[in-house]
């Protein structure tokens, strides 16, 4: 059984993020915890590309930020094992994954089992990995969407939180689609993050539960909730 993540009512919630970009749903995390006061913080930002974006959203915001660059590494295990130690000197209780583009290990998922989510531009099981907003198009689909879920070993398979759909416009190209999709994901990303800071959210065997209640397999699914 995997140990559910149980916060005091004193403890604040410490965050790590790991990004490889941009650091748009980082950006949304900050402005989240910073407007709505949730328990939690963001302690500390890591990338494995010196020049990502999102550094310079971690360091405006007071953010401690590092950068570990994978390519010196002769292998992923090595790589994915430095980046355990050093985020564990940050004795984060969540990671999250915002745009990190690195497939990890099973031994650094199921060190983070039950304390890690990521968002998957898709509506999963659909269409994980890359390039998701051209398979949508190519399959001539009528909805899109964005999914946060929980880490596990399988490669954007683990459970379902939240999802929210878009619908998919006659002259949309990828990046018009990938635009409309990441309004939903700076939304849904933040408030999945609350609920776990709050202590409503757990991974136990296997299943994701809000509020002591097993989720559905797909999660919980909103319609183009965020007008764009």
């Amino acid at each position: 059984m995997t140990e559910s993540f149980k916060k005091q009512e004193s403890e604040s919630t410490r965050i790590v993020v790991l990004i490889s970009g941009n650091g748009s749903n980082l950006q949304a995390m900050i402005d989240q915890i910073h407007l709505s006061e949730a328990a939690g913080e963001i302690v500390g930002v890591i990338s494995n590309v010196s020049d990502a974006y999102g550094l310079q959203r971690a360091k405006e915001a007071g953010i401690d930020q590092l950068t570990l660059d994978h390519k010196p590494f002769t292998n992923r295990a090595d790589f994915d094992n430095e980046l355990t130690r050093i985020i564990d000197r940050f004795q984060p209780d969540l990671l999250v994954l915002a745009g990190f583009m690195r497939i990890l290990t099973a031994d650094f998922v199921k060190h983070f089992e039950g304390r890690m989510l990521n968002i998957h531009p898709s509506l999963l099981p659909d269409y994980p990995g890359l390039n998701t907003h051209q398979r949508v198009l190519d399959a001539k689909d009528n909805i899109h969407g964005a999914s946060v879920h929980f880490v596990t070993e399988e490669l954007d398979g683990g459970p379902t939180i939240l999802q929210a759909s878009v619908p998919v416009l006659e002259g949309d190209d990828a990046d018009i689609l990938a635009q409309r999709v990441h309004v939903q994901e700076h939304q849904v990303y933040p408030e999945v993050v609350r609920w776990f800071c709050e202590g409503r959210l757990q991974l136990c065997d296997g299943v994701a539960r809000l509020d002591s209640r097993a989720l559905p397999v797909g999660g919980i699914r909103i319609s183009n909730a965020f007008a764009d």
